[in-house]
């Protein structure tokens, strides 16, 4: 044979082969798919549900209007600190104090006149005993006269006078006895006249008294809408009456923030809490639920569903006020605030991280035909094939296999598997985009290296 021929053979045989080597390469590489992976491990986790707020006082009270008036005197300002009964503000109260005086001179005329009422009474009681004293001595006299003017002893004019003197003692006995009781009625009236005048007294001391405002507890001024001069009114019925200012009792301190309604379930009073205030960054300060709301509040108008006019479906946040333990001296209510209430912990436990979590239907995960369809189900599985079932892909023996689990609490970056999965078993986290479409049994291929720039905006 030829040279030529040997070499052109030769070259044959290296081309096919390494076409073969070619093919079995790309078939080997086909199905291929690089994933990233963590492990299953075993760490301590909090579930934490974070909502925003401001703060604001535990205790503080708007100062509203009680009596229509101008102001003629503030004793405060803004920012000031106010003890308990001092007084803050003044309004007009000219009628108000004239009132009072021409009430008490009224209920010191009505007490003179009680005074001689008494005195009256008195003098008509002394009387009265006087004239009892007279009648009885002329019913004496009456009687031994009747005796002797029996046995003609005495003449008929004396017996007469006797008689007359007798009853005219008996008149005057009626007579006092009338001017006691006069007496006692004016004595009486007297009373009324004091008891009518002290409760006009109470009534219009009641009205001076509310043109003088002061503070019902210790506490910071942290709000003063008004000024010296202007007129401020009492509130009726559908309209608010005027706020002089609030009163805040800054001893204790809370953050009152907004919980959303699928977080609210795991939120219970005594739950720690770590909260930041945006004033004061780069510092943590501690508290405890104290507070949980039962009205939900639509999130967009802040208005409590209970006094909504009509159903929404808009979402919902319950209120939740958190007491702070370590509040600094110069807080002010109404800063922003953030609070992160722990809502269960759990030691030691195994956890995977939360992207590894994908679902798979029943459809999904039934036997696949030599074609890669799905394998005719029975009767029963057919109604199934859509239920959805929460797992992870583990690598076994350099396949994704999926495995299905049961999960706990949710930590910051992991979250808690109580069936399924055990501790040390490799799970694929990622990427997303392959976690979306990640078939059973696939070949994979572990890459733990930074993602692409691509894959990541994917």
């Amino acid at each position: 044979m030829k040279t030529w021929k040997k070499i052109l053979i030769g070259v044959g045989v290296v081309a096919v082969l390494a076409i073969i080597v070619a093919v079995t390469v790309y078939e080997s590489r086909k199905n291929l798919v690089t994933v990233q992976t963590g492990r299953a491990q075993k760490q301590n986790l909090s579930a934490v549900v974070s909502a925003s707020g401001e703060i604001k006082p535990k205790t503080y009270v708007n100062l509203g209007a009680n009596a229509f008036g101008k102001i003629v005197k503030l004793h405060v300002k803004e920012g000031d600190r106010v003890k308990k009964g001092q007084v803050v503000a003044q309004l007009e109260n000219v009628q108000s104090s004239a009132d009072v005086n021409a009430t008490e001179a009224s209920l010191q005329a009505a007490q003179t006149d009680f005074v001689a009422a008494e005195a009256g009474l008195e003098t008509a009681r002394a009387d009265l005993n006087r004239a009892k004293s007279d009648a009885d001595h002329a019913r004496l006299d009456w009687e031994r006269t009747q005796g002797l003017y029996k046995d003609a002893l005495i003449a008929k004019q004396d017996y007469d006078t006797k008689k007359a003197a007798w009853e005219s003692a008996e008149a005057g006995l009626a007579q006092a006895q009338a001017r006691v009781d006069q007496a006692k009625a004016q004595r009486d009236s007297a009373q009324k006249h004091i008891s009518q005048n002290q409760a006009n007294l109470t009534r219009v001391s009641d009205v001076l008294h509310k043109t003088i405002y002061e503070s019902p507890f210790d506490g910071v001024i942290t709000n003063l809408p008004v000024r010296e001069g202007e007129t401020v009114v009492m509130g009726i019925q559908n309209s608010p009456g005027s706020t002089l200012m609030t009163i805040a009792d800054m001893s204790v301190i809370t953050a009152e923030v907004k919980v959303d309604e699928t977080d609210i379930v795991n939120v219970r009073i005594g739950q720690p809490a770590e909260v930041t205030i945006d004033a004061i960054p780069h510092k943590i300060f501690h508290g405890t639920v104290s507070e949980i709301g039962d009205n939900a509040m639509v999130r967009s108008t802040g208005v409590s569903t209970s006094q909504a006019t009509s159903t929404s479906e808009e979402a919902k946040d319950f209120k939740v006020v958190v007491t702070l333990t370590d509040p600094p001296s110069d807080l002010r209510p109404g800063l922003s605030t953030t609070a992160k209430i722990t809502t269960a912990t759990r030691n030691s436990v195994v956890s995977i991280p939360i992207q590894a979590l994908t679902v798979r239907t029943q459809a999904d995960l039934a036997p696949k035909d030599g074609k890669g369809s799905v394998q005719a189900a029975a009767p029963v599985d057919a109604a199934r094939q859509k239920e959805e079932i929460q797992g992870v892909f583990v690598i076994r023996n350099k396949k994704a296999e999926f495995v299905p689990v049961e999960t706990g609490i949710n930590g910051t970056t992991d979250i808690e598997v109580m069936k399924g999965v055990h501790e040390g078993d490799e799970i694929i986290t990622g990427s997303y985009k392959v976690l979306r479409t990640l078939k059973p049994g696939t070949n994979v291929k572990i890459d733990n290296s930074a993602p692409k720039k691509e894959e990541e905006s994917s």
